[in-house]
């Protein structure tokens, strides 16, 4: 049974430091996955929203691709998490349907829980859980997004649910539309984050989650948002995004990205002993480069994996001279 606590406010004071070893200050100098730049391809302008996981002996990526007219997915194999070799269209536009005819975004596959964990996917009931969301308009993020959950056997043909949230059916907070979710099970339940953005010019985003023990019927946490936005000065004043949520050390480490009142986007970390709470803030993880490197404009949307002794962080990258692309940051120097 879920209950209403009390949350700490992310506000504008000091920033506290990330525990030693979730900190990944030594960033890889170029980008990892870029848009192919060519026509007719799914991510021909960019590619955005890193998840990153382990499969049969080696690394994937699915992200998104935007060619101008939505988002579609696209996916990556890497053996080393540096050198990635795209495999191409995973998850396409339907025109035929009134949820992904112009977008569908696959954000999260359901994997272990432990932040230094093999980052390997969890099966139910024989297959593989996902989750999507899908903008109802062509262009870059058009319309109020929904979210719904989708399967697969062999993580390359995938169906999917119709949504089963809905921006309507949430609180204020969330009216404007729905974002990245996060899918995480723990306790006999499923726990599905995401952020949303209040209605109207300009908008703000939060984070929180719903919950469900069979898939199929979710309620929102009442105590939502979980993650809010931060006080003036804040780096997460107008943005609290993106959640990549998992366990570290016996409480849980929920990563995001935090947008500020300059417009600088930057992935930020908060810690909890529980999903319903306290959340309190725990400083700045990946922070923009300097003018002329691949993330002078955004450092944001977390996607994070272990791998011999070191913490991989993922992130969507975006500079004026490369545009928008994957980046990875490191605990240990490359």
């Amino acid at each position: 049974m879920l209950t209403r606590r009390t949350f700490l406010s992310l506000s504008g004071a000091a920033l506290a430091e990330p525990p030693a070893d979730l900190r990944t200050p030594f960033k890889f100098p170029r980008l990892v996955v870029t848009g192919s730049n060519r026509p007719g391809t799914f991510d021909r302008n960019s590619v955005d929203c890193p998840f990153v996981f382990r499969h049969e002996g080696r690394f994937y990526m699915t992200y998104v691709g935007f060619d101008g007219e939505g988002y579609q997915t696209g996916w990556a194999v890497s053996s080393n998490l540096t050198e990635w070799k795209p495999l191409g269209l995973l998850i396409g536009r339907d025109p035929n349907s009134p949820v992904t005819r112009y977008n569908v975004a696959l954000t999260w596959i359901l994997r272990d829980n432990d932040v230094f964990g093999a980052g390997t996917l969890k099966r139910v009931g024989g297959r593989f859980l996902g989750v999507y969301h899908a903008y109802p308009k062509p262009g870059y993020e058009e319309g109020p997004a929904v979210i719904g959950l989708c399967w697969s056997r062999d993580l390359r043909r995938w169906e999917l649910d119709p949504p089963c949230l809905r921006a309507e059916d949430g609180a204020a907070w969330e009216q404007g539309g729905l974002y990245k979710a996060c899918l995480v099970e723990h306790a006999g339940a499923y726990y599905l984050f995401y952020n949303a953005k209040t209605r109207g010019q300009p908008w703000r985003e939060q984070t929180g989650f719903a919950t469900s023990k069979d898939l199929k019927r979710w309620v929102r946490f009442p105590g939502n948002p979980v993650i809010p936005n931060g006080g003036p000065g804040a780096p997460d004043e107008i943005f609290a995004s993106d959640p990549c949520v998992l366990r570290h050390r016996g409480r849980w480490a929920l990563f995001y990205y935090g947008l500020d009142k300059r417009g600088v986007a930057r992935d930020l970390l908060a810690l909890a002993p529980a999903f319903e709470g306290p959340v309190t803030k725990a400083g700045v993880l990946i922070d923009v480069g300097p003018k002329g490197s691949i993330d002078s404009r955004y450092a944001h949307k977390p996607s994070v994996i272990a791998h011999q002794g070191a913490l991989y962080h993922f992130y969507c990258a975006v500079s004026e001279e490369f545009g928008r692309g994957i980046g990875v940051a490191r605990s240990r120097p490359f």
